[in-house]
């Protein structure tokens, strides 16, 4: 499945991991897309509430820019350089390098829109 995430009208796909974490969220998506608040943190992710719970499945990794981690079982966080910590990893951004990520994420906070990919 595919996870779309739309930034200033610019689209980051990301190739979701089989887990009950992507199972949840894809039944949450399926009510509709989300829209989330995004902040950015120690200038190596952006993270935003998904205003709701999933299963959490952590296992402690290392990030790369492009991996897309639940955090707390509620955050929904996108990586743009490594970090090392207990998460449930989501997926990969698989349409962008890690220059281009960096680019359309920014600098500072973002509104980013969820929603699956039609296949």
């Amino acid at each position: 499945m595919i996870l779309n995430i739309d930034v200033n009208h610019i689209t980051i796909q990301v190739e979701l991991i089989p887990s009950s974490s992507t199972e949840a969220l894809e039944e949450l998506l399926r009510k509709g897309p989300l829209t989330l608040s995004m902040k950015d943190y120690a200038h190596m992710e952006k993270f935003g509430d998904l205003g709701a719970c999933l299963p959490r499945n952590d296992q402690h990794i290392t990030t790369k820019a492009g991996d897309v981690i639940l955090s707390e079982g509620n955050l929904l966080v996108i990586y743009y350089a490594p970090n090392t910590w207990n998460f449930t990893r989501l997926g990969r951004v698989t349409n962008m390098t890690e220059n281009e990520l960096k680019n359309v994420l920014g600098k500072g906070n973002i509104t980013a829109t969820l929603t699956l990919h039609a296949e």
